[in-house]
């Protein structure tokens, strides 16, 4: 019998399914506002359990990619409240993530042309953001050298999460996820790779590596409550020239414990094996799992084979699919009846129009696949 297509209890709220649309960059909001457009790209894919939206930038400082959403001005807030209600209205779920990209930015996208920022001032020397070129025109540009956050500082990035939290409660998000994958600020404190830090969110220990993600997580939990946070992790992930490190394994798995103590909505893991990283380590989503006690999300590179197996397995709650769902608003009702899944096109993943966007056809009016 499908796991796939039974409902769910997640965080106050009955899913229909256990699929989830992940997060996915789109880079279609103008001035970092979302539009009618987005509403209706949400809406068309709210046969999802669960959705997840493209990380919205908790400040103009956590800003890596020209034209993607924000959500730490009002107008910002009265523009995803379209795109929530919208959801809503057909019995969707949705969460947001919130997004500080840390290092991985550009100078063009940065208040006054200022550096990013991270845990320290270790520049990702290969990595690219999507700024602005010398003529205006949006293009991947290369990461600007960063600075290291002070202190003091990091305390004010905790209380713009938190913040960013608040609004999206304003704006009528079911909850929030914390990105906390990929290499972007949150794992920017958790590796020492990138974190060279000598005050209490230094990586020399296991409680300093891990105090600036659980300080976040603790301080959007006062905001909303635990049911309504959950949280994005890449463990062993390698985007963003993140190394790794002996005490990996050791690092994310003492994380899982403790965020199962703080009864979150869920934690989503991401696999970056697709992405070509290394698999996860034999055994340890079962060891995460046993350390983690709350609900479980992966994504990665899944097929309905693949997810009904760990399903199945018990190994995850839920199963998350991201670039299928760009070219199939209807991707539930196809793997639901073992139709033609639509193939999906990079070139019209990021920035554009409607095209490419909102133009994707349902099975009943599609094309043979």
């Amino acid at each position: 019998m499908s796991q796939l297509f039974k409902a769910f209890h997640l965080g106050g709220h009955d899913l229909r399914n256990r699929i989830v649309m992940a997060p996915m960059t789109r880079a279609r909001a103008q001035s970092h506002t979302p539009t009618e457009s987005t509403a209706r790209y949400y809406r068309q894919r709210a046969g999802a359990g669960l959705i997840v939206t493209e990380g919205a930038a908790i400040s103009q400082e956590g800003v890596g990619f020209a034209n993607c959403p924000g959500i730490w001005s009002d107008a910002q807030v009265a523009s995803w409240r379209g795109v929530t209600e919208s959801v809503h209205e057909v019995g969707g779920v949705i969460f947001t993530e919130l997004w500080h990209v840390g290092r991985v930015s550009h100078v063009s996208l940065q208040p006054y042309g200022a550096a990013p920022v991270s845990s320290s001032a270790r520049q990702a020397l290969k990595s690219h953001a999507f700024g602005f070129a010398p003529n205006g025109d949006a293009q991947f540009v290369p990461a600007s050298p960063p600075r290291e956050l002070s202190t003091e500082e990091v305390g004010r990035v905790v209380n713009d999460f938190a913040a960013a939290t608040a609004n999206a409660a304003r704006a009528g998000f079911d909850g929030v996820e914390l990105h906390g994958a990929n290499g972007y600020l949150l794992e920017q404190f958790l590796n020492p790779s990138v974190n060279r830090r000598e005050d209490r969110y230094g990586a020399t220990s296991l409680t300093d590596r891990l105090r600036f993600v659980l300080e976040v997580v603790d301080a959007c939990v006062a905001r909303i409550g635990s049911h309504r946070v959950g949280i994005r992790l890449s463990p062993f992930g390698r985007l963003h020239e993140l190394d790794a490190f002996p005490e990996e394994e050791e690092t994310f798995l003492a994380l899982a414990a403790e965020l199962g103590q703080r009864k979150l909505a869920y934690v989503h893991l991401m696999d970056q094996s697709s992405r070509g990283a290394p698999a996860l380590p034999l055994g340890f989503l079962a060891q995460f799992r046993r350390a983690y006690s709350g609900p479980l999300i992966l994504a990665g590179g899944l097929t309905r084979e693949s997810a009904e197996q760990l399903l199945g397995d018990g190994l995850i709650d839920l199963a998350a699919f991201g670039a299928l769902f760009v070219s199939n608003p209807d991707l539930v009702e196809r793997l639901r009846h073992d139709w033609p899944v639509a193939s999906t096109d990079p070139a019209v993943f990021y920035g554009g129009t409607d095209e490419g966007y909102t133009d994707f056809p349902v099975y009943s009016s599609a094309q043979p696949a």
